[in-house]
């Protein structure tokens, strides 16, 4: 099954990083976001990406061809300029990179990658949110319901920590907490082919257009996980991801 990542949009809210880099290649750790969400997907033998390009598509392309290289031992001949590379195990990934248009939007950038999809069905998720979601479930959930789509809802984390007191003296403060009112889109999609029936065009917003259609004709179903999800927003976001997988609690990580 093939999994689509979108990666094209601007990063507006990292403008002091994707003047250079589009979002989804801001690092955590020693690597871009989007390979963490590789990794997540391919612990569950989903290995086979189709990436959605737009804005400065051509850095995940760089990224992509020279990765193995950059992964590897290399010996040089600095005479005769001959390199050998010593290849050490890498991942079993088969990756597509489609440019998708700079000025598209989410739902039409789906639409680009019809014909890359084999008309089946497949998995899909934005290019800056970490889970430790079980993808096994989530298709089994897809398949239970037998809809058009599957969105993965999640309780956003708190922004801010909170104080508690009484009588006006404060007796504890808490770490960031988890709402527990609401939840959200959190990605981590499962989508039929039939998904083509419901975008109209490039300027579909698949949040915003696409799911509201499918909820509308009673094909959208829902996969609850009520474990640990983070987007990256903004920078705290990403510093946040930061300080969790430097300390060793960066709960998306269940590959060795």
């Amino acid at each position: 099954m093939k999994v689509v990542i979108l990666a094209g949009g601007y990063g507006t809210r990292f403008a002091e990083e994707t003047e250079t880099k589009p979002k989804p290649m801001i690092t955590i750790g020693n690597h871009p976001i989007i390979w963490h969400i590789m990794q997540q997907y391919s612990h569950y033998q989903y290995n086979d990406f189709v990436i959605a390009l737009g804005y400065l598509g051509s850095v995940i392309k760089k990224y992509f061809l020279e990765y193995n290289v950059l992964q590897s031992n290399l010996t040089i001949n600095l005479k005769t300029g001959e390199t050998t590379t010593h290849f050490a195990d890498k991942e079993d990934w088969n990756v597509t990179l489609v440019d998708t248009g700079l000025e598209t939007y989410t739902g039409g950038r789906i639409q680009y990658l019809k014909s890359w999809l084999d008309d089946e069905t497949f998995m899909l998720t934005y290019g800056d949110g970490v889970s430790n979601i079980d993808l096994d479930e989530l298709l089994a959930t897809h398949r239970k319901h037998n809809c058009v789509a599957t969105v993965t809802v999640v309780r956003p984390p708190s922004r801010f920590g909170s104080v508690e007191f009484e009588d006006g003296i404060v007796h504890s403060f808490t770490e960031k907490s988890v709402e527990v009112d609401f939840w959200v889109n959190g990605g981590f999609m499962v989508m039929e082919p039939s998904i083509f029936d419901y975008i109209e065009g490039d300027t579909d917003d698949l949040a915003h257009d696409v799911l509201p259609r499918l909820a509308k004709a009673n094909q959208l179903a829902v996969h609850v996980h009520d474990g640990f999800w983070q987007c990256m927003d903004n920078i705290r976001d990403k510093r946040h991801l930061e300080h969790l997988w430097s300390s060793g609690d960066a709960a998306w990580k269940m590959w060795d």
